[in-house]
């Protein structure tokens, strides 16, 4: 690894742990799965709608990527952590593009807060390179499992205060396009390439190198309040927002009644490490926590204490952490013994300040009235969008993601997407959207309705990729 580069260089909290809700599935490398004769399936966090397709490619470097879409005659998908959970990472009868061994770090520039990845890197591997050099990963999500081009590609948020996507920490990308062509792409040159590929979820080319803002690493400490629901947005901005200090925040809104905000935020602070490791230390069983996932949907009683219980650890507990430490958070926490008749997945709605309480509340109703095992709703804050084609924060929004188990039977399933379109119709209603990289329940009209700018996708895509090489499920419903 290069540590400067040259002077040119161009420039989940409880839910969220859900944004993740298992470990990595590993895929066998292809000649072994040959070997055995076994389809050559892949798979998602969620375990639901694998895809087959015809062949896996494990790149290590761009010119892997080059070759093997020159070879390769038919459609492309490309996949990360497997964390999407509709199949948005495989395109059936396709070549799947296993991203993971693209792990090294190019170059880091320390002193100018600026570093170059290869897209299939996890933000916990980068950790392992910044963190002796007192940086942190300016935006990601709350769990440090995903890879970087996978969070780009979904152009995906955490609970940073004030940086909304990780788009907005994206100085520039190398993307190979459909004939093979290498691009270097930011907001100057190939600026129409660089937005579609900020949550174009590997539309118009395959991301394979990513160069980001940086931060300092900081100690933080918690803090903990309850708010009245009417009067969180006013908190938020008061309280959070305008605090320079806060470095991450989120609130969770708890079953039955979802009205109740439990506010969590970290702010900047100079008092003693109560929690001295720098990062969260890796191949925990995390027992405790899977137990306590598995009573808050399987045992009545639990649901009631956990609102008390946070009031307790509020008093009595007081955490100060490296940012690293609570940036370093590991999906395996909340990765349940067994998914075989049952599941956790994820939903998440975009609605702008104006509509928050009332959004709530119909949101709440529907969950209550189709009995949704939900875990909770985490919300989260983020400014407009300027950047991505497809935005899923046009505007200021709040940001409510829905953890929640469901069977993995087909009436499940059916079941969940019923409450899915209509909690989307309430996001579209109270003049907002939903996030792409869940289970595609949603319509073709919702899906149009709520992301318009789908229209620009497809002018650019044909103009750079004709012949649709590049494509997913998501992509085969709704592009």
């Amino acid at each position: 690894m290069q540590t400067e580069p040259p002077p040119n260089c161009s420039r989940r909290t409880l839910l969220v742990r859900a944004l993740a809700v298992a470990g990595v599935w590993q895929a066998a490398p292809l000649a072994a799965l040959a070997a055995t004769g076994a389809p050559l399936r892949v798979e998602n966090v969620t375990r639901l709608y694998a895809v087959e397709v015809a062949r896996i490619e494990t790149p290590a470097g761009t010119d892997d990527i080059v070759r093997a879409l020159r070879n390769w005659p038919g459609q492309v998908a490309v996949g990360g952590g497997r964390f999407s959970m509709g199949g948005q990472v495989a395109v059936r009868g396709g070549l799947h593009l296993d991203m993971r061994g693209m792990k090294r770090v190019i170059w880091l520039r320390a002193s100018q807060h600026c570093v170059r990845v290869q897209a299939g890197i996890t933000w916990r591997d980068l950790q392992d390179v910044l963190d002796p050099q007192e940086l942190s990963v300016r935006t990601m999500q709350s769990f440090a499992n995903f890879t970087v081009g996978g969070a780009v590609s979904v152009n995906a948020h955490g609970r940073y205060v004030g940086h909304g996507p990780v788009a907005h920490s994206v100085r520039a990308l190398q993307l190979v396009l459909a004939d093979g062509s290498i691009v270097e792409a930011d907001r100057q040159q190939h600026s129409e390439l660089f937005s579609a590929a900020l949550g174009g979820y590997g539309a118009v080319g395959v991301i394979t190198e990513v160069e980001l803002d940086l931060d300092d690493n900081a100690r933080l400490e918690r803090r903990i309040e309850s708010v009245p629901l009417a009067g969180y947005p006013a908190y938020f901005a008061r309280r959070v927002l305008a605090d320079r200090a806060s470095v991450m925040h989120n609130a969770d809104l708890l079953p039955p009644r979802f009205d109740a905000p439990v506010a969590i935020t970290w702010h900047l602070t100079d008092k003693p490490l109560t929690r001295r490791q720098r990062l969260v230390p890796r191949g925990q069983s995390y027992r405790l926590q899977r137990n306590g996932l598995w009573a808050l949907t399987e045992v009545p009683l639990a649901a009631h204490i956990r609102e008390p219980a946070t009031d307790l650890v509020a008093r009595t507990r007081p955490e100060v952490a490296w940012r690293n430490h609570e940036a370093s958070l590991d999906v395996a926490s909340l990765e349940p013994y067994t998914r075989r008749l049952s599941t956790y997945a994820l939903d998440e709605f975009f609605v702008p300040p104006r509509h928050f309480e009332s959004f709530v509340r119909e949101m709440g109703h529907i969950l209550r009235q189709h009995r949704v095992a939900a875990v909770n709703v985490s919300i989260r804050h983020s400014p407009a969008d300027t950047l991505a084609l497809l935005p899923w924060a046009r505007e200021e929004v709040f940001s409510f993601v829905l953890f929640y188990k469901q069977g993995v039977d087909a009436t499940a399933q059916r079941a969940v997407g019923i409450w899915t379109r209509e909690l989307i119709d309430a996001a579209l209603r109270h003049e907002g959207r939903y996030y792409l990289p869940y289970q595609l329940h949603a319509t073709r009209e919702q899906f149009e309705r709520a992301y318009p700018e789908v229209a620009l996708l497809r002018r650019l895509k044909a103009s750079v990729d004709p012949q649709g090489r590049f494509s997913n499920s998501l992509w085969q419903k709704y592009l």
